[in-house]
């Protein structure tokens, strides 16, 4: 069986789905590995690593693309690669399919079968999988150096000779992956910090890694059984910005991570917020790409709203590719070799697996999702 691995070729996307030391976890089992020539360029992995590990490096992209039983990447395929896929191959991506309805009917048409990384469950046996975990893992830590850096203090107490530096103050909106990778990277750093979340559940979470947890009474909240925050109610919102309003007025960086799976991202910090805030603050918005958590960000920018910085970048974890990379092409493997047939050297697509179930997206000319046909409104039963 044939795995092929394309170069990414979103101009931010900075990630590569296969690294040289996972490459080589498969070529031991038995599979046959072609990647892209160029593949792990933009995170420092060359393509002599990649051969030196048992892959094979082609230049014709067309060629990774049509021969391959199984094809890796980062990013959703555009519509027009879509056709260049073998007939009955499997795609393995982000695919974002609660919001690309015409990209899964295309995969559908094709016969395709496309598993989107979103879907993993939230499971004990499938975390060595998912994949959302380890890039928002990373992207915590990571917008936690990247709100020090444009803070124009120091984060932990200091004393010298010339003074004491009081510790910056950070309040984290969100106690997901990314947010409690940001609550303990910034403890690490010497910051008073602060968390919230609609969730009272993870409040011990939260002060285990030596957070503060802001309460605010809004009733009944709750999560998903997948661990997703639950959509709150106007006048929820309200109270949680009034809340929130006096925890950002006292913070010198705020990071949001607040995320509604499939969904636009809510508006957590508004522009009375925003303005209630020093000068020279720093606000972080992880969800910047899904509509974004703060009022008056923009996509791919840095804004300065009367003072306060505002940074919307669209993928985080591509600042730190290479680690974002190893830890992404470690899931795809895992899910790979999860259900690999050692006699057979194939993959065997087990549809009655709870992985497979929730990951498989279309498969033999049909949209077979339950989630995703449900939120398409398709009602009758899929062909399987």
């Amino acid at each position: 069986m044939q795995i092929g691995v394309p170069k990414e070729i979103d101009p931010l996307e900075t990630r590569c789905a296969m690294t040289p030391e996972a490459a080589l976890k498969l070529v031991r089992r038995g599979a046959s590995v072609v990647v892209e020539a160029g593949v792990g360029a933009t995170c420092h992995f060359a393509d002599e690593a990649y051969v030196e590990a048992g892959c094979r490096v082609e230049a014709n992209r067309d060629a990774v693309l049509s021969a391959s039983d199984i094809v890796l990447r980062v990013c959703k395929p555009l519509h027009e690669e879509v056709g260049k896929l073998k007939k009955g191959a499997c795609h393995v991506s982000f695919l974002d399919p609660f919001n690309e309805r015409e990209l899964i009917g295309a995969l559908t048409e094709h016969g395709v079968s496309a598993m989107s990384m979103e879907m993993v469950p939230r499971s004990t046996r499938a975390q060595k999988l998912d994949a959302l975990s380890s890039q928002h893992s990373l992207a915590g830590y990571y917008m936690v150096l990247l709100a020090a850096e444009r803070l124009g203090k120091a984060l932990p107490m200091m004393m010298t000779p010339a003074g004491k530096i009081q510790p910056a103050r950070v309040f984290v909106i969100g106690a997901g992956v990314a947010g409690l990778q940001a609550i303990a990277t910034a403890k690490r750093l010497g910051a008073r910090v602060e968390a919230f979340d609609t969730r009272p559940v993870v409040k011990t979470e939260v002060e285990s890694i030596g957070a503060k947890f802001v309460e605010i009474d809004l009733g009944d909240t709750g999560q998903t059984d997948q661990g997703y925050a639950k959509e709150l109610t106007d006048e929820q919102k309200a109270k949680q910005r009034e809340g929130m309003k006096r925890h950002c007025a006292q913070s010198d960086i705020v990071i949001t991570t607040a995320a509604l799976f499939g969904r636009k991202a809510p508006i957590v910090i508004d522009a009375d917020m925003v303005g209630a805030m020093r000068a020279g603050a720093v606000i972080v918005d992880y969800a910047a790409a899904t509509g974004g958590n703060v009022e008056g960000s923009v996509l791919g920018e840095e804004t300065d709203i009367d003072g306060v910085k505002v940074i919307g970048f669209a993928n985080y974890p591509g600042h730190i590719a290479m680690d974002a990379s190893r830890m992404y092409a470690n899931n795809l493997t895992n899910l790979i070799l999860e259900f690999w047939d050692d006699e057979e050297k194939t993959f065997v697509m087990k549809q009655d697996d709870e992985i497979i179930e929730r990951c498989l997206i279309t498969h033999g000319g049909a949209l077979v999702n339950g989630m995703i046909r449900k939120a398409y409104g398709l009602t009758e039963v899929a062909a399987s």
